[in-house]
């Protein structure tokens, strides 16, 4: 096993993974930025994370069941317009939305409701982080030459039409795709991606690793959201706690 090879003694799962989700066993995670005060890390208990974002197709099914997320249904309130705009209609996907391809234009009230329709719920941004910091190979993707060259790389290309399916991305080293080469991605608590005092546009003080600019992408990115926007690339994947 890979990470008995680098010497790492993983946490077994509680139980085996749902169907379609991968274990990330207990480890660290690094904020961007030094907090004000508190340690320096944050230590994650284990979770289960789906292994591709949720489709066109899984989101169909649920918006059958739950009317009132429709597209001529929802509140203006959870959602602006554009919601499941590449949609031909409330329960037809149509040429632009692909059944297996990731479902986008869906807010982050509409994402926290399929989620618990699933039983699941949105990663938090320190369990989405850690997932996605692992390499193809390693566990620490700092190692892997590919790793972030893979995602500078996709950051610079235009979104496809209609896009890929999801899960068609290479696995990483827990098994999940599509993290950084896909689509972006909402978290339960993304209001909170913010870099903090240390970071201004004059410096960053308080930044540990100014190489991991992907990861700054991501949370400014996360800064300029609400939680109803509707974006043409923002989709997300469910998580489980280990307790489940």
């Amino acid at each position: 096993m890979a990470l008995a090879a680098a010497g790492i003694a993983p946490a077994a799962p509680p139980h085996p993974a749902p169907a379609e989700m991968a274990w990330i066993p207990p480890g660290e995670y690094t904020p961007l930025n030094a907090p004000p005060a508190g340690p320096a890390t944050i230590q994650l208990p284990g979770f289960f994370l789906d292994l591709r974002p949720v489709t066109n197709g899984e989101f169909l099914a649920f918006v059958k069941a739950r009317p009132k997320w429709r597209r001529s249904e929802i509140a203006p309130l959870f959602a602006e317009p554009g919601y499941l705009g590449d949609w031909a209609g409330d329960l037809a996907l149509g040429p632009r939305a692909p059944a297996g391809s990731p479902v986008v234009r869906v807010s982050w009230y509409a994402a926290r409701a399929y989620a618990a329709w699933r039983g699941r719920r949105l990663p938090t941004i320190a369990e989405w982080e850690r997932a996605a910091a692992a390499g193809i190979t390693v566990a620490d993707g700092k190692s892997d030459p590919a790793y972030r060259a893979a995602a500078l790389a996709w950051y610079s290309e235009p979104m496809p039409a209609p896009l890929p399916p999801a899960g068609s991305g290479r696995a990483n080293f827990y098994g999940v795709h599509d993290l950084l080469t896909l689509v972006w991605e909402w978290t339960e608590d993304f209001s909170s991606a913010n870099l903090g005092q240390g970071v201004t546009c004059g410096g960053a003080k308080d930044v540990r690793d100014f190489s991991n600019y992907p990861a700054f992408m991501r949370a400014a990115f996360r800064s300029s959201l609400r939680a109803s926007y509707v974006v043409p690339n923002l989709g997300f994947r469910c998580a489980l706690s280990a307790s489940k």
